[in-house]
């Protein structure tokens, strides 16, 4: 009889559903080359390490835990054969793929298989790819949230009571986020990343900090019970709006905990339709979460797998300006617009913002000065604790700068800062007027977004969606003196 194969995990597949039982043996590789080509977040690079050693500490014997410039140098220096789940990135499968004595598993850690979507999309003929379509199909086929065959409530998408502005008082009165307590290990690689930075070994954007996300199975079990028990029942009616003084709203802090493979997410939508249907969260709230978990977060990973490889290098915009420094640096402090540098500042400072920040804001105003989506996309990657090439590929090059000429949504998600209003505190106290477009209070996403429009009315002209916004630029008087204004603006920050 051969020797049983070891299971390699990667530093995103530490839940226990990455393993066969609980007798097999693992392998973990950490990587320093890894910090060394990319700028990190510093709380990213201690976070993935954190987990990565936790879990290292918890398999005890049946861990082999290796120090390594490169995964390729520590799996051919690690004795016999190994198995590894289908990997999150395609760098990392064509690594695997090409090492011996190395066989590739189905993935794990989504509630859909990559049959289940191809047997999907395939069913869908020439009919385009769209999330809510995927999105009811997997809530049939996992049974989750259905009467019958029907779904619960008699609606498929609570969407619309989920848009509510922030309440006036500026809290939402809800009980803060469940926090992990750091310990030995934490100390550890505190003390790791400062020597490898005082040594010129590593550079990290952001600052340092306490350690604010889940960094093993069981502190990610406990944000998710307080989430349910305290927050979720307030998630859906305020998941779109933002607060000034409140990064975390009632968000569920669990796409960290989740995008390092700590929690099943089919296990992670079973409890929350639980707390609804016992009475603790309404359905909107529940259909809401369960939404974002086995329709968006599923639909995005199976799309960034779907595309050609060259979907990555996509630029239907032609945007070709660089990200200027204040913004690759976070460099919060010189940004006099109250939103984006408040949303620079919450990353500066967790390396974490909600989506509709990363979309509306950050997102929003990268899209409208035409930066390099490559650019932006890399830099979400290593600006954001919950950031994988899977999740920003699709998230950004489709989703927020629409760079896919219309794969992932049917229109830019591009506004002026009257959205930016409606839905948060951050206007009231600014300097500039998000109803002003022209001159010193002219609000830069405002301008911005008619400069953009000005900019791609060709590209837009013939999507039905965007008929009305260009019929309102085409009624614009003072156009002439919003691009030049708009022009001398340059890359300096707003």
């Amino acid at each position: 009889m051969g020797e049983a194969a070891r299971r390699w995990l990667f530093g995103d597949q530490l839940g226990t559903h990455f393993l066969d039982d609980d007798d097999q043996r693992v392998l973990i590789v950490e990587s320093r080359a890894v910090f060394a080509r990319r700028r990190f977040h510093r709380q990213k690079a201690h976070l993935v390490l954190s987990a990565m050693r936790h879990r290292a500490a918890e398999l005890g014997e049946r861990c082999e835990y290796l120090r390594a410039d490169t995964y390729r140098e520590a799996v051919k220096g690690s004795a016999g054969p190994l198995t590894v789940c289908h990997p999150t990135s395609r760098a990392a499968l064509k690594l695997v793929q090409g090492l011996p004595g190395v066989e590739v598993l189905p993935a794990r850690g989504f509630a859909s298989s990559m049959e289940e979507f191809t047997t999907w999309a395939q069913g869908r003929g020439r009919r385009r790819l769209l999330m809510e379509d995927f999105y009811r199909d997997a809530r049939i086929r996992l049974d989750v949230l259905m009467d019958g065959g029907d779904p619960l409530g008699g609606r498929w998408n609570y969407d619309a009571d989920n848009r509510e502005p922030p309440p006036r008082s500026g809290t939402l009165g809800v009980p803060g986020p469940w926090w992990p307590e750091e310990d030995e290990i934490d100390e550890q690689v505190r003390h790791d990343l400062d020597r490898w930075e005082r040594d010129g070994d590593v550079g990290f954007i952001g600052r340092d900090g306490q350690r604010r996300f889940a960094a093993t199975e069981r502190e990610a079990l406990e944000v998710l019970r307080h989430f349910i028990s305290e927050r979720l029942d307030a998630f859906g009616p305020h998941e779109d709006a933002m607060l000034a003084g409140d990064p975390w709203m009632a968000h569920s802090l669990l796409s960290a905990p989740l995008n390092l493979g700590l929690l099943d997410p089919v296990d992670v939508v079973r409890r929350v339709e639980l707390a609804h249907r016992k009475g603790q969260a309404s359905l909107p709230s529940a259909e809401g979460f369960i939404r974002q978990i086995i329709g968006w977060r599923d639909y995005v990973w199976h799309l960034y797998w779907q595309q050609k490889p060259s979907y990555r290098d996509q630029n239907a915009l032609h945007a070709t300006a660089s990200i200027p420094a204040w913004f690759a640096e976070l460099d919060a402090d010189d940004v006099r617009a109250r939103c984006l540098g408040s949303v620079l500042a919450d990353v500066r400072d967790h390396g974490w913002a909600h989506h509709i920040p990363r979309l509306m804001v950050l997102g929003n105003y990268a899209m409208q000065r035409g930066w390099q989506p490559q650019q932006v996309t890399d830099w979400f990657h290593r600006a954001f604790v919950d950031g994988y090439d899977w999740v920003m590929v699709p998230n950004v090059v489709g989703m927020s700068q629409y760079a896919d000429g219309g794969v992932m949504a049917t229109k830019p998600y591009a506004s002026g800062g009257a959205y930016i209003d409606r839905m948060s505190d951050y206007c009231r106290p600014c300097e500039f007027n998000p109803k002003i477009r022209v001159g010193e209070k002219a609000c830069p996403f405002t301008a911005g977004y008619w400069a953009f429009l000005h900019a791609h009315q060709d590209d837009f002209r013939g999507n039905h969606r965007m008929a009305q916004p260009l019929a309102g630029l085409a009624r614009l008087r003072d156009l002439d003196l919003l691009l030049e204004q708009e022009s001398e603006r340059g890359s300096q920050a707003p």
